[in-house]
């Protein structure tokens, strides 16, 4: 053997050492989401809130923890950055191999990605060296009878239900079984008439239970021969720990809402979530890939098929990335490209005066919605290092404006513009915008009552919302109000809220001692919305909101860890309960 070939096999030897590494590390972090995963039924079953809320932050931090061991551990070992370019080609082909039947090949990739990632500081995306592209097509159904249940519906609607309860079970009773049994069969019989009852031939249930906030969700479908419909069951449990079905959904748009971008991520074990997404997306066609899993809590992965599909978007359309519709913001510069369903954010070098906070500050803020219960209101987002953008497809009017305001952040190459750091968030329309070219007074009405329940529900969930000028809230498609503005987001104990001083003295005010913490809810009716129209149906609506009273009354709520519940599906579907 001569020199080079001896080298040859000396680096093919490190590399598949150094796959190994990162396949092993891939495989503990995922024992340890695994693990607080699955305990979240004993959390359920002994409602455990507050527990519950802290295992959404521990196993957002669990992948972080595990890539920062393994990079320590392959730097000791392996000295990556000694290696040529050869080496890492290798690495990658020796890990492709060790791919070959594992249950989360797809994760596996996006773990391997992040550990080239952190070892470049992400200044390399190479398809040579990472899984910019996934290594195959994952075709669905070899692994469908590890991931649903069948259940048998040539008998009755009730033993259908009854053989449901038989195969999920948990450590509590029922409060009322047979009331819950009679509430099923009800609901159902009203979606479906007598002859599409009997055409039905199979309801399928996915194996691992869906548990966010204080409830639990049986997700699946029934098949009929023309159609296949969502089959809900939600479950929740009395103050005096017993189980009751709260609900039985069949319709799409409740199972979308229920998997909506605005939610914390479900806690449903796994091992195979390639199937179980599969399974979803069958149910949920119109959301993309990246969507569900990170409704499943592998929003790293999740980033990793966002990444593909833009990819996929950009060789398929040809429009320019430009300014984002609506008022430019004080902290963050937003842009869009016009034929994709996102926008992007990027902190600005310098804040309006007004703004009293700093660069750091913002991204504490984006990292503290991550860990918090979103309950519907509040956008998730989405941080990405060294994003590129094709320059001939950047508009010189955003180009000139990032260059003003955001130079520190953009890098230019001949082909590319790249932004060291920038967040992604889904596109919605600015409620300004929406006020301003909406006529119909009917929606109108409904979304100043939407933007009322989200700052109350936000507020609930512990989190003053801070500035909430109406630019900073979003309209989804199906009228519903979410806040998407997090530069000046605080937990409800970090406020003050004080009443105005009552005096005949017209410069009271101004000589009111005001601390850097208080806030004046009165004040809220001058800068929420514009229009006096606007101001008095939101007044008429949600008046308790700008008073002091109210958001005292919450922060005493809050603080007693009280933790509501927030119902993802319209309250006229919840069973009534027995007398």
């Amino acid at each position: 053997m001569n020199e080079n070939q001896a080298s040859e096999v000396d680096t093919s030897k490190v590399a598949r050492h150094f796959a190994y590494q990162v396949i092993s590390g891939f495989d503990r972090s995922y024992r340890r989401h695994s693990r607080i995963t699955a305990g979240a039924k004993e959390r359920f079953e002994q409602s455990l809130w507050s527990e519950s809320q802290l295992a959404i932050k521990d196993r957002i931090a669990v992948y972080e923890q595990s890539l920062s061991e393994i990079v320590i551990d392959l730097y000791e070992q392996v000295h990556p950055r000694q290696q040529e370019s050869e080496f890492w080609q290798e690495a990658k082909a020796q890990y492709t191999k060790l791919l070959n039947n594992h249950p989360q090949f797809e994760l596996a990739e996006t773990f391997y990605n992040s550990v080239i990632g952190r070892i470049f500081k992400h200044a390399k995306i190479d398809e040579t060296m990472m899984f910019v592209l996934p290594s195959r097509c994952y075709l669905s159904g070899p692994d469908r009878e590890k991931v649903i249940y069948r259940f048998d519906t040539s008998g009755t609607v009730r033993a259908m239900h009854e053989a449901i309860f038989d195969t999920f079970r948990f450590a509590v009773p029922f409060d009322n079984l047979e009331h819950d049994l009679q509430s099923m069969d009800k609901a159902l019989r009203a979606r479906l008439d007598r002859e599409q009852l009997a055409s039905v031939h199979t309801v399928e249930l996915l194996k691992p239970v869906f548990y966010r906030g204080k409830a639990a969700y049986l997700v699946g479908r029934i098949c009929m021969p023309d159609e296949t419909l969502p089959f809900v069951i939600a479950l929740k449990m009395t103050l005096d720990h017993k189980l009751v079905v709260d609900a039985l959904l069949t319709e799409r748009h409740h199972l979308s809402v229920i998997f909506s971008f605005a939610r914390s991520y479900f806690m449903a074990e796994t091992q195979y979530p390639a199937e179980v997404v599969a399974f979803l997306q069958e149910l949920l066609p119109h959301k993309k890939h990246f969507e569900l899993y990170m409704s499943l809590g592998f929003y790293k992965h999740g980033k990793t098929v966002f990444y593909r599909n833009y990819l996929q978007h950009l060789d398929t359309s040809d429009d320019e990335f430009a300014l984002a519709p609506g008022i430019k913001g004080l902290v963050m510069a937003v842009f869009h490209l016009p034929s994709y369903g996102v926008v992007f954010k990027v902190i600005k070098d310098e804040f309006a005066e007004s703004k009293k906070i700093t660069r750091d500050y913002v991204k504490d803020r984006y990292r503290l919605v991550k860990t918090t219960d979103r309950v519907g209101r509040m956008a998730d987002t989405h941080e990405y290092m060294n994003f590129r953008f094709p320059k001939h497809r950047v508009s010189k009017e955003l180009l000139d404006y990032l260059l003003e305001t955001c130079q520190s952040s953009i890098s230019i190459t001949e082909t590319e513009i790249v932004i060291s750091h920038l967040y992604i968030e889904r596109k919605m329309t600015p409620l300004n915008l929406y006020l301003q070219q909406e006529q119909d007074p009917i929606k109108i009405r409904n979304v100043l009552n939407e933007l009322g329940l989200c700052i109350k529900q936000i507020a609930l969930a512990n989190v003053f919302p801070g500035d909430m000028l109406h630019k900073n809230f979003g309209v989804t498609k199906t009228g519903r109000v979410i806040f998407y503005d997090y530069d000046e987001i605080c937990y409800m104990s970090e406020r003050h809220f004080r009443s105005l001083p009552k005096s005949d003295d017209p410069y009271a005010i101004d000589t009111l001692s005001v601390g850097p913490s208080d806030v004046f809810p009165e004040q809220f009716e001058h800068f929420i919305v514009g229009k006096r129209e606007f101001k008095e149906i939101l007044k008429e609506l949600h008046g308790d909101i700008m008073t002091a009273e109210y958001w005292q009354s919450i922060q005493a709520l809050t603080s007693s860890g009280v933790i509501p519940n927030f119902t993802p599906y319209p309250e006229h579907y919840c069973f009534p309960r027995p007398a």
